[in-house]
């Protein structure tokens, strides 16, 4: 997210309202879903298919990789080794170190005859230095902007892609938290270096995933890209089930919110949300109350005081109070911005990707979460989670009665900008 005012909100409210906003006329899911089964159910991953994600695939391997240090060097070394094809799709792309080596690589390996397509942001590349798009349009490398804002459609304004993908030669994908700035390099060490979570994917579940990027690609130059080069057979490398939801405004009732309630109401024993922007529309903090009714323990950690737009913490700790008194354990993370997207429920089943925990990520922007089922990755994610823990304070009920007063009168402000944070 870029840093976000209190201006640029309403005037986001404002733009969005005179065109309409994204609306489409849809209905959406406005009561809670039964929890009937859990996670480890068999009911549950037919439901989650037929209501959330394509299918879930076997075979597939993933690979956590935590902040910078990690990241970049592994996405670096996929890009450098593409024989075929790289597709990348980002939202923040930044001028800076590393925002010139990945044009770097993507340029030479362009120059070297792969195909080489980028989906771009418009709004989140607007800092991407002119000599980083000038290096990679002369090595042949295709750039689209995403939804560049037009006067006659004021809407645009509102739905960008938050996707974070990047598949090599339709084989090796990535996807996560992290963009292309240099605030994500390093290891979490600082304010300076953001704490961010990367997957690596190999198996059936990567084609999904170009799934995922054509989508945008076909909006974005309404071409069709398909074939081996992009789509090529993909064999079983591990024992993860393993599919990708991909959510945008114009789709029905979206897929990711789907998504968060129904996997929210197959919880039994814990929900550990790990969130940058944590804030929960009614329904889903109803879902939330009534799992902690039922005797799950859910766990949040999202940012402190380090955060990039502090308008934002303010209209997440407004909705607070419901999830407080119900026993919902809030951490805030400390140290540096907490920027890693990460929902486990029971240590089974995990989404991880761009999709943030708030109105933006269900409603308005086109996300994609890669979805996963399985008892290893689960407890891998789990141990994860409780080292970030350990980095974070616990808020209980008594401070955040006693939050600033202008955070309190502030209150009517965040309910009417909620919806476009």
């Amino acid at each position: 997210m870029l840093s976000v005012t209190p201006w640029r909100a309403l005037a986001v409210c404002l733009l969005a309202g005179l065109g309409g906003g994204c609306s489409t006329g849809r209905k959406e899911v406005k009561e809670p879903i039964a929890p009937l089964y859990s996670v480890r159910d068999p009911q549950f991953r037919r439901g989650v298919q037929a209501l959330a994600t394509p299918a879930l695939l076997p075979g597939n391997r993933v690979t956590t990789l935590r902040n910078g240090d990690e990241i970049f060097p592994a996405m670096l070394r996929a890009v450098r080794g593409a024989r075929r094809s790289i597709n990348f799709e980002t939202y923040i792309y930044w001028s800076g170190e590393i925002g010139h080596e990945f044009a770097g690589a993507l340029a030479e390996r362009a120059r070297a005859g792969v195909q080489v397509r980028l989906i771009l942001d418009w709004q989140g590349s607007a800092r991407m230095s002119a000599e980083d798009r000038r290096l990679l349009e002369s090595s042949g490398a295709q750039i689209v902007s995403f939804n560049p804002l037009r006067w006659y459609d004021p809407r645009r304004v509102n739905n960008r892609t938050h996707r974070k993908l990047l598949v090599i030669d339709g084989r090796l994908g990535f996807t996560g938290g992290v963009g292309i700035a240099d605030v994500w390099t390093g290891n979490a060490q600082d304010a300076a270096h953001w704490r961010d979570t990367h997957y690596r994917l190999e198996g059936p579940a990567v084609a999904q995933l170009q799934g995922a990027f054509m989508d945008n690609w076909i909006k974005s130059r309404g071409e069709v890209l398909h074939g081996d080069l992009h789509f090529p057979a993909l064999p079983a490398v591990g024992s993860a089930l393993a599919g990708v939801t991909r959510s945008s405004p114009g789709r029905g009732n979206p897929a990711m919110r789907m998504l968060f309630l129904y996997s929210l109401a197959g919880a039994r024993d814990s929900i550990k949300i790990a969130t940058p922007y944590f804030v929960p529309d009614p329904l889903l903090i109803r879902e939330l109350v009534d799992a902690r009714k039922r005797g799950v323990r859910v766990q949040v950690i999202a940012p402190g005081r380090h955060i990039d737009s502090k308008l934002t913490r303010a209209t997440s700790r407004a909705v607070w109070g419901p999830l407080l008194e119900a026993g919902v354990e809030i951490h805030e993370y400390r140290g540096t911005m907490m920027h890693g997207k990460l929902l486990i429920v029971d240590d089974h089943w995990c989404s991880v990707g761009s999709s943030n925990f708030d109105a933006r990520s269900m409603r308005l922007n086109d996300e994609a979460n890669l979805n996963v089922l399985d008892a290893r990755f689960g407890r891998q994610q789990a141990a994860m989670f409780a080292q970030d823990l350990a980095r974070s304070r616990r808020i209980s009920i008594e401070e955040w009665r006693q939050r600033p007063l202008t955070e309190k009168l502030l209150t009517p402000l965040y309910e009417v900008i909620k919806p476009e944070l």
